[in-house]
This record gives structure tokens, C-alpha cells and sequence, in this order.
């Protein structure tokens, strides 16, 4: 992975404000990346974490952006530019479940929501990364790494069936994307959480999900977003050179 002036390559982590956002930016720090620590809502903890890899001796910056809002995903990106530097990978973490419930409660707000941040953020994000990587467009190369999640296999039956659309969506993503860039220097993968122990369980109304569906795990145990961390990190470093449209599950086997 090339690195700018610093001497470390700059990676924009979306949603990096708690959960597996926050574990990739801090364990990105902890291993050569300058890293900008994109958050929606929490400020204080996203600068907790840029603080995290600040002490980790990288370079860091906490930014504000709905990744769902267009221009602000562009803005976004423009800061990264112009505070870090150029842009050598991207970790597309932000994203939501919505409320969890059968099919016939879902609210259709809840489902433009989900997509808009789950989906379109994915693939506006995508390209502005492929736009400043993309050696046909005078890039260095870089790596993109997109969080799906094993829902988009199991289908989300009873829960979320919305979340799961999504994630699948995700997941076709970033084969295609994989084998339009490949040859331009950029590689794309994903990343398959299982069940991982972080608040978006009790956000969608399921605090008891993780008790409810861990004796379904080969491991006998839930992960943690350290875990999916580490998978993260190797997807987008040199030791995965020859991965490219993977989709890498981190589930305990589930």
C-alpha cells in the first residue's frame, strides 16, 4: 500500500464512531494508517478515537457527514484531501438495521433509510474512492473493504428481512466492483460479520438477540468488533494482495 508524506497511507473508515467503525480506525492507527474517522452524530466519541490513533503516532481527523447525503459524503471526501492527503483505502462500515420485526410491520421510511445507508452510501463512497485510487484516473492503487454481514445469507427471516436485502446488495456490490477495478490497482472485498457484540442488537429493539442466537454458533460465542477489525486490516494490507471480490465471513461459523 503506498503512503503519502507522512510516511502513512491515509484510510477513511465510515461510521467509525463506535462499534466496528471505532475497532478498524484504532487498530488502523496502531498499524501505519493516518486515519479519518467519519461519524454521524456522536462527536465526542468519534474524537476519542481520532485521540486513539493521534497516541497511536498517526495523524487523524474526526468528520461529520450523513455518508446517506450526497453532498455530504462529497464533502466528506473533500476534507480527507485536503487534511490527510491522498486516499489509499476505505472501509464502508456506516450503516443501520432498522427496527427489527416480521415484513408486515416494516415502515417504508424504514426501508429508504436502510438502503440509503446501507446500499447507496456503499456505492457513492465506492467511487469517489475509485475516482482518487484508480490508476486509469492517475491514482496509486488502493484497497476498499465494504461491511456486509452473514444476514445476507441467512436471509433474516422474523427480523429483519430489510437489513438482509441490503447486506446482499452489499455483497453483488462488491464482486462487480472487484472486477471492474482489478485491473486499475484497486482491490474490493467484504467483510461477513456473524454475531458481534456491539449496540446495534438493542438499537433495532433485540437487547436479548445475541443470548437468543449464539447456542447456533459453532464457536459457542459471540465476536467481537476487534475480531472483525483484524479481518478488516488484513483485507486491505499486502498480505491479501491476491483477494479481490471476496466476501470473508467472521461468524464463528455460523
Amino acid at each position: 500500500m503506498s503512503a503519502t508524506a507522512s510516511g502513512r497511507p491515509v484510510l477513511l473508515v465510515t461510521g467509525a464512531s463506535r462499534g466496528i467503525g471505532a475497532a478498524t480506525a484504532r487498530l488502523a492507527g496502531e498499524r501505519g494508517y493516518d486515519v479519518c474517522v467519519n461519524y454521524n452524530s456522536s462527536r465526542q466519541a468519534a474524537e476519542a478515537v481520532a485521540d486513539d490513533v493521534r497516541s497511536a503516532g498517526g495523524r487523524a481527523v474526526a468528520v461529520q457527514a450523513d455518508v446517506a447525503c450526497e453532498d455530504a459524503l462529497l464533502r466528506l471526501f473533500e476534507t480527507v484531501d485536503r487534511e490527510l492527503g491522498p486516499l489509499r483505502a476505505l472501509v464502508n462500515n456506516a450503516g443501520t438495521t432498522g427496527q427489527a420485526g416480521r415484513l408486515e410491520s416494516l415502515a417504508a421510511e424504514t426501508l429508504q433509510r436502510v438502503l440509503a445507508l446501507n446500499v447507496t452510501a456503499t456505492v457513492l463512497a465506492s467511487r469517489e474512492a475509485v475516482r482518487r485510487m484508480s490508476r486509469s484516473h492517475g491514482g496509486a492503487g488502493g484497497a476498499i473493504v465494504n461491511v456486509s454481514s452473514r444476514a445476507a445469507t441467512l436471509g433474516g427471516a422474523g427480523e429483519w428481512l430489510h437489513y438482509a436485502a441490503s447486506k446482499g446488495a452489499v455483497e453483488s456490490f462488491t464482486l462487480g466492483l472487484a472486477r471492474e477495478v482489478a485491473a486499475e490497482g484497486v482491490r474490493v472485498n467484504a467483510v461477513s460479520p456473524g454475531l458481534i457484540e456491539t449496540e446495534i442488537h438493542a438499537a433495532a429493539g433485540g437487547g436479548d438477540r445475541l443470548s437468543r442466537l449464539v447456542v447456533d454458533v459453532p464457536q459457542a460465542r459471540v465476536g467481537t468488533a476487534e475480531e472483525v477489525a483484524r479481518a478488516i486490516l488484513w483485507l486491505l494490507g499486502g498480505e491479501s494482495s491476491y483477494v479481490a471480490g471476496a466476501s470473508l465471513p467472521v461468524a464463528g461459523g455460523r
